[in-house]
């Protein structure tokens, strides 16, 4: 699922530095993932986890593709610090709603909750 790049940001809040656009790769809309109990029915009503797009590209460059971390953060536009801190964030998400069975939701909005 590869379409031509485009930029994506978060939002600038605040003073400061705007932050740095980072190109993604992947194409999609939103997707959601929910867990399913042994009966087939989903699990509670618990608050879904977001990934963001920066955090999705970043660990399906080097976990699925598997670049280095250097060539993953030049193709997406930004330094290897800022990848690694995408990586981090990206894994505890997954993590965190494996083990919560939360729903996971991939989005190009700007939802944090």
């Amino acid at each position: 699922m590869h379409g031509p790049p485009w930029a994506w940001r978060w939002g600038r809040r605040g003073r400061g530095r705007p932050p740095k656009h980072r190109i993604i790769w992947s194409g999609f809309q939103y997707v959601t993932f929910v867990p399913f109990d042994e009966r087939g029915l989903p699990f509670g009503n618990a608050q879904p986890i977001y990934l963001l797009p920066d955090e999705y590209e970043a660990l399906r460059l080097v976990y699925l593709e598997g670049l280095t971390q250097d060539e993953a953060a030049s193709r997406m536009g930004i330094s290897r610090g800022t990848l690694w801190r995408c990586l981090d964030s990206g894994r505890r998400k997954v993590v965190q709603a494996l083990v919560e069975k939360r729903p996971l939701v991939i989005t190009s909005k700007s939802i944090q909750a």
